[in-house]
């Protein structure tokens, strides 16, 4: 595998055959073992997961980074092939999924991390279920968070795919420049407003993704052999797999998140693999991040061995 990392700063950089992705990884702390990886949804990027890796850090080293075409990583995409700028270069479906499960098995042998758990928000849920699945060697557990689906609807599916691609095509950079634009970015897919600097980060990863990407992602992971395969990726993990829904999630209702994570084994046991935010949205982990890093936290403290499950246990009951 063609993947080096290179520091910058507090951002690094990991490239596979010539595209940079940025990322972030906290030390390594005495508590754990365990890496817990960040994956973030479409049309966002990593920053979103922060509020949530300063509760966790303490306890557990964090990785967090940007999508193949998306945040920072979309530099290394300008003015090149999306395809052949890709390790994935012979692959038909080079914004599939799997192929972004791939990229995040790069990043992982690229840092020699190899006991982790994936947290993937949206988008990012289905990407860190495709990494399980690949590289059962390495990730030792999946929390999804405002993610579901495996319910192929075609008349929403087809609304849903046309809206995004519009939303691609026409992103004009005058939008920075339109009065009040950070607050109604920062309105969005949310139960309550945001603080106004999430709208604007909002705005910057919309203006700054590769359409090719963007695009591509969408329309990829949206098929309907793609939506009816994700259950069964589900169904075929070894590892615990829990998932997060908002109670008000005007994109992935609570009903769609239980849809898949029923295919999970865990679903039927005496205490089930979903939780329920309550007053929380679309954006879980700049909504509720306290929730939502005391549910991380527990999972993981069910998962590690008995010296770290007490001092996991312990942080969860400060």
């Amino acid at each position: 595998m063609a993947a080096t990392a290179i520091y910058d700063g507090s951002m690094s950089y990991f490239d596979v055959l010539g595209v940079p992705h940025a990322y972030r990884l906290t030390p390594e702390t005495q508590q754990s073992e365990t890496t817990v990886v960040f994956v973030h949804g479409w049309l966002l990027s990593q920053g979103y997961w922060q509020p949530v890796i300063d509760r966790l850090n303490p306890d557990f080293q964090c990785l967090s980074y940007d999508l193949r075409g998306f945040g920072e990583s979309s530099q290394g995409l300008a003015g090149r092939s999306p395809v052949t700028a890709t390790h994935l270069s012979n692959d038909p479906t080079p914004f599939s999924l799997e192929a972004y499960a791939q990229d995040l098995g790069a990043l992982l042998a690229a840092l020699d991390l190899n006991s982790v758990w994936l947290v993937g928000h949206s988008l990012g849920g289905s990407v860190a279920l495709w990494a399980a699945k690949l590289f059962p060697q390495r990730v030792q557990g999946v929390v999804c968070v405002n993610a579901g689906g495996g319910m192929y609807l075609p008349d929403e599916f087809a609304r849903f795919r046309q809206a995004g691609q519009q939303v691609v095509r026409w992103r004009p950079p005058w939008l920075k420049a339109v009065p009040l634009i950070n607050r109604a970015f920062a309105s969005m897919m949310v139960h309550k407003p945001l603080a106004l600097h999430w709208g604007e980060q909002r705005l910057t990863d919309l203006l700054a993704a590769d359409a090719a990407a963007a695009q591509g992602v969408l329309l990829e992971s949206t098929t309907e052999a793609e939506v009816h395969r994700l259950p069964q990726v589900v169904a075929s993990l070894e590892q615990p797999a829990y998932f997060v829904a908002g109670a008000q999630d005007p994109v992935m209702e609570t009903k769609y998140v239980q849809h898949l994570a029923s295919f999970h084994p865990l679903f039927d046991s005496s205490e089930g693999n979903v939780a329920v935010l309550p007053e929380c949205g679309h954006m879980a982990m700049v909504e509720q991040p306290e929730a939502l890093a005391n549910i991380i936290r527990q999972h993981l403290s069910t998962a590690v061995g008995p010296s770290q499950n007490a001092c996991a246990k312990d942080s969860v009951m400060q």
